[in-house]
């Protein structure tokens, strides 16, 4: 009789194992460099920005530490623990009666001077802080005898403030007594666990050991307990290191630095929620160059046709076509019809300059900080997708300064330090006396900056020309030669001067486009001069919220480029 199959080895079982919830290997990294670029385009540096404050922006997935989930949970046992003993030690009846009592006490003895009795009969009757208070000042505060009695008023009821919180906050059904100091007491406790269970609340939620107070958790565990959470903390430390090498920030360990390969995350970040939002609204990222004789082979090919570069041959898909027509055996030459070629497509350059405004104006609402990251964007694309144009970022204010892309991001709007309400100013720039320190840098150079555009594109070898104006309002200086001239409010002498840049930039076939954000000042003639600007071109005017400036200049960049390459 055959014996039964016998099932023997070992059986593995797999615990806590959810698929659903499983971490995906290939998920992306929490993003360090985000909250670095975000803080230097507000400060201009990373000197404020300390290793752990970076470590606090940054969204970890707890999963991927080991033990971090059920050493948080027992540490929130823990706390419960310590809270559910209080509540149910001690009963607050009796503390609200005694609180009630001592605020009585301390006015009831109290003569008040004749003109602020009836005040005073109020105040104490309805039991308001700011009535006291407003009592002690009218009374003469510290010098006066009744001043100095009302502070031990003030103190019993905030006391008994203090003590109607915890009765009414807490549920506590224990028997024991409290008193007043020992009511406080007891609240500052609980106060401080309902605290701590939070921060690991939030711990458990992004692994940020980093907002949990040590020293007083430290008050409630033993030292076990403390040992297995600091190594935690160690190796979450280690993580964020390890992370901050892989996305390129460097640290001295007191300062950190953003590297090329930082930029070029940074970027990428950006563009892809541009291109994002421009799906969104049915404009998506689907560049297209026009096929033709052009330098950038694609992956589509066509049949030889004469007059087709040979330079473009597909000599792999010509010779299968030529096995093909020979049956499998090998043909003494090719034939014509067996050639195929590669189409290409025709990138044409263009050059750009953007003038980006950093007068005072922009630091309202933290405009300037939109334009950067439009700048750092607009940077990102061009290296990214067309290699070929050329890009100059100009920073505008009282002059104009030509900046490279990784200066952009500690550009800041000048600080205001003219407060008339009307400015005439005239500096002679060719006075080795005067200095640019010496003049306010906080207007408005328009003219200026369109000329160091002029002399950007000058040399550019292609007929597409463009400056970008990134500003709020009208402009407030301009150039006469060398003489400076500074105007608040805006004078018809500096819009003359500015136009007439701009019409030098349109006989030189530059177009000037005018990105006017948003700002709380801005009047019909800061609308009306942007068009005349953008019209003495033949530009456009696009009116932006600071938020949406990112995405419609690269919108913009787009477009144009499909309007020159059709």
């Amino acid at each position: 009789m055959a014996s039964e199959p016998k099932f023997g080895g070992i059986v593995h079982t797999y615990q806590k194992y959810d698929p659903v919830s499983f971490p995906n290997p290939s998920s992306d990294a929490p993003d360090l460099v985000s909250p670095a670029f975000e803080h230097m385009m507000h400060y201009g540096s990373l000197k404020r920005l300390t290793e752990e404050q970076l470590a606090k922006a940054v969204q970890i997935d707890p999963s991927q530490i080991q033990g971090f989930g059920p050493t948080m949970e027992r540490l929130m046992e823990v706390l419960e623990a310590r809270k559910r003993k209080i509540l149910e030690t001690f009963e607050t009846e009796s503390v609200i009666k005694e609180a009630k009592e001592e605020y009585e006490d301390s006015y009831r003895n109290l003569k008040p001077p004749k003109s602020i009795a009836d005040e005073f009969k109020k105040a104490t009757k309805s039991e308001q802080l700011n009535q006291i208070e407003d009592l002690w000042y009218k009374a003469g505060g510290e010098k006066s005898p009744f001043g100095n009695q009302l502070l031990g008023v003030f103190e019993a009821l905030a006391s008994k403030y203090q003590i109607d919180i915890l009765a009414s906050k807490y549920e506590f059904t224990g028997s024991q007594s409290l008193d007043v100091p020992k009511g406080l007491e007891v609240k500052a406790e609980l106060e401080k666990i309902d605290e701590l269970l939070k921060q690991l609340k939030d711990a458990m939620e992004n692994a940020q050991i980093g907002v949990i107070n040590m020293e007083e958790l430290s008050e409630y565990l033993e030292s076990g307990d403390m040992d297995q959470l600091n190594a935690l903390q160690r190796q979450i430390q280690e993580m964020i290191k390890a992370m901050q090498e892989n996305q390129g920030i460097d640290s001295d360990g007191k300062n950190l630095k953003l590297t090329p390969k930082a930029y070029k995350i940074f970027q990428s970040k950006l563009l892809g929620k541009i291109f994002d939002q421009l799906k969104a609204s049915r404009s998506g990222r689907h560049m297209v160059g026009v096929s033709g004789e052009g330098s950038v082979e694609t992956q589509k090919t066509k049949p030889f046709e004469f007059g087709d570069s040979l330079a473009s041959l597909d000599i792999q898909s010509s010779i299968v076509n030529m096995l093909v027509r020979s049956g499998g055996k090998m043909p003494e030459h090719l034939h014509a019809g067996d050639l195929v070629v590669n189409k290409t497509k025709n990138n044409p350059k263009c050059a750009t300059v953007v003038l980006l405004d950093m007068s005072g104006s922009m630091r309202y609402d933290g405009q300037y900080v939109n334009v950067k990251r439009m700048g750092l964007a607009l940077d990102g694309l061009i290296r990214s997708e067309y290699p070929g144009d050329r890009l100059h970022f100009v920073e505008m204010y009282t002059f104009a300064k030509v900046r490279s892309s990784s200066e952009i991001v500690s550009l800041m709007p000048k600080p205001v330090t003219v407060f008339d309400p009307v400015v005439r100013l005239k500096a002679d720039m060719s006075d080795p006396d005067i200095t640019e320190m010496d003049v306010p840098p906080h207007f408005t150079n328009i003219q200026h900056g369109l000329q160091q555009a002029r002399n950007l594109l000058a040399n550019s070898d292609t007929c597409n020309k463009q400056v970008m104006i990134v500003t709020d309002g009208l402009p407030t200086a301009h150039f006469e030669g060398k003489d400076l001239y500074l105007f608040y409010p805006p004078d018809p002498r500096t819009e003359a001067a500015t136009l007439k840049e701009a019409m030098l930039c349109a006989r030189e076939g530059i177009t000037v486009n005018v990105f006017l954000m948003s700002s709380w000042n801005q009047s019909s003639e800061d609308v009306q001069f942007a068009y005349k600007m953008a019209q003495s071109s033949k530009g456009r005017v696009i009116f932006v919220a600071g938020k949406d400036l990112d995405r419609y200049v690269i919108w913009d960049y787009l477009s144009r480029r499909k309007t020159i390459l059709g």
